[in-house]
């Protein structure tokens, strides 16, 4: 009687540190596939495939170079059936096993198809399918529930509070360091023009090997190929030496500029390390430890509100998103607190707006499948939510375009805190500016059409009016919110021939998306 044992590994469990891999066992066969499956169900930049699939394929050479029996299946293999239920019944088929192993996937999707999956294998082989823990995480997914009771919303700082006494993490006792918490005020400057920026760590390797396959599969994509390499970390080396490059050149100025936008800069001092933490080369917890370390050596210079700055995005943020998103899912996927139903314009897939903020950060993000968390936030999630943009439509666009990525991250950050499509539930406010706040934080406004501080006429930069004109389309909705108090007093406040004109302005924009 057999006893081997088919373990999945996904593409984004890519974790080496994993207790699966600590000690060779030949009755283990670990598989790993490329499937059309997971790149249809919507367009990815091709940057973004081929980083996941050239990572995948290195992650299963190492695991053959430790001595692992693994079946890696490549996207234009001839018995790939495209299809992951299909292939993984195909290997167990053809290797006599007696269980089936997963680790739990982080969407919801995959975790609801793989359940479905050890059903049909109980049913044709009659042997046990069991999913293990990624040991990734620094929480489980039913946390907040568990932790915090049963609420109606839950909110971050409380969430990161805990996991800073709980990790201690900048903390000396139960007291946070220089007895504060969040040094979030002094983190939105706009970059100074004179602070050198360190130039970026890049790992630049080919896509041919993956762009072939695409092409004779006839798989569509985002993005242009033509000369393009993928430069980010696919090993856990890589990963390593990018997160030594930032805590050596970049964290003492991180949380200063880390909400600035530069034209010509689209890394400024931001880690570029989401890709590896989120296909699981890098565990947060060493991502900390690195960080607090550099912090706490003289030499390196770097005040608290730097290492503060950037630990409250991993601890905080990424760790509470997590949770969110398997507190809320399903339901939290068909989420549209404001009716929203216009399409995306064209303009967001190939970059032809006349506004420059757009322009630029919509062409960045075609050019590198990268933009960082203020340019998702404030510039592409704030003009398509004041646009009244479908939520479908954003989530595809983010899922697709960005190179880390994965729906756990991207759907809650995008439906939830950019488009506020919950109706509060993760964020507290709906996250909207106007010009002004882009002329402040950006260079993007010098080279504009538009003027930042005009609301109507020819030149009105579309953020202004459109602004204006969300509050006062949804302030049953909104007025009661004591954050946005200023915002209707404001409303209030304006002669209504003002109001009338920023209408009209909204208005003649909304008619005419496709072309501003």
């Amino acid at each position: 009687m057999p006893h081997k044992t088919l373990r999945l590994i996904l593409g984004d469990q890519l974790n080496s540190q994993h207790s699966w891999f600590q000690s060779k066992n030949p009755e283990n066969h670990y598989l790993m596939m490329e499937i059309g499956q997971e790149l249809q169900y919507v367009r990815h930049h091709i940057l973004k495939i081929s980083a996941f699939f050239l990572a995948m394929r290195n992650f299963a050479k190492e695991l053959e170079d430790m001595g692992h029996a693994v079946q890696y299946i490549k996207l234009d293999d001839h018995i790939n059936t495209q299809n992951l239920g299909k292939n993984i019944l195909n290997s167990l088929k053809s290797g006599s096993y007696s269980r089936f192993e997963y680790l739990l996937p982080d969407e919801y999707r995959l975790d609801q198809e793989l359940i479905s999956i050890s059903d049909e294998i109980n049913r044709a082989f009659q042997i046990p399918s069991h999913g293990f823990d990624t040991e990734h995480f620094l929480t489980h997914r039913n946390y907040l529930k568990q932790t915090f009771g049963h609420r109606k919303t839950y909110v971050m700082e409380t969430f990161y509070r805990k996991m800073r006494k709980d990790f201690n993490i900048l903390m000396e006792g139960n007291t946070p360091e220089q007895n504060t918490w969040n040094f979030d005020k002094e983190n939105r400057k706009p970059y100074d023009g004179k602070t050198p920026i360190p130039k970026p760590l890049l790992f630049p390797k080919s896509i041919e090997s993956i762009l072939a396959p695409l092409e004779k599969k006839n798989l569509k994509f985002l993005g242009d190929p033509k000369g393009k390499e993928v430069e980010w970390p696919i090993s856990r080396k890589e990963a390593l030496d990018l997160l030594d490059h930032f805590t050596r050149y970049q964290l003492k100025h991180f949380g200063t500029f880390e909400d600035a936008m530069e034209a010509k800069e689209p890394f400024l001092f931001h880690s570029r390390l989401s890709f590896a933490l989120n296909i699981k080369l890098l565990h947060p917890k060493e991502v900390l430890d690195q960080v607090v370390k550099a912090y706490r050596d003289p030499k390196n210079e770097i005040s608290l509100p730097q290492a503060e700055g950037f630990i409250r995005q991993v601890l905080g943020w990424r760790e509470f998103m997590r949770s969110q998103y398997w507190l809320l899912m399903p339901e939290f996927a068909s989420k549209n607190f404001f009716s929203h139903s216009r399409p995306l314009p064209e303009w967001y897939w190939n970059g032809n707006t006349k506004m420059n903020c757009l322009k630029t950060c919509i062409n960045q993000s075609l050019e590198l499948a990268y933009a960082h968390h203020i340019q998702r936030l404030m510039i592409t999630g704030n003009f398509a939510l004041l646009a009244g943009i479908h939520p479908d439509e954003v989530d595809a666009w983010y899922l697709g375009i960005y190179i880390d990525a994965v729906e756990w991250v991207e759907i809650t950050n995008t439906r939830g805190m950019s488009q506020y499509a919950d109706g509060g539930g993760i964020a507290t406010k709906p996250y909207v500016s106007g010009g002004n706040y882009i002329s402040k934080m950006s260079n993007y406004c010098k080279n504009c059409i538009y003027d930042p501080k005009i609301r109507y006429g020819e030149k009105a930069c579309p953020f202004n009016s459109l602004y204006w004109n969300f509050f006062l389309l949804h302030e049953e909705k909104l007025s009661g919110n004591p954050r946005l108090s200023l915002v209707f007093r404001n409303l209030k406040n304006m002669k209504s021939e003002e109001l009338i004109k920023i209408k009209e302005q909204a208005n003649k924009y909304l008619s005419e998306l496709h072309s501003i």
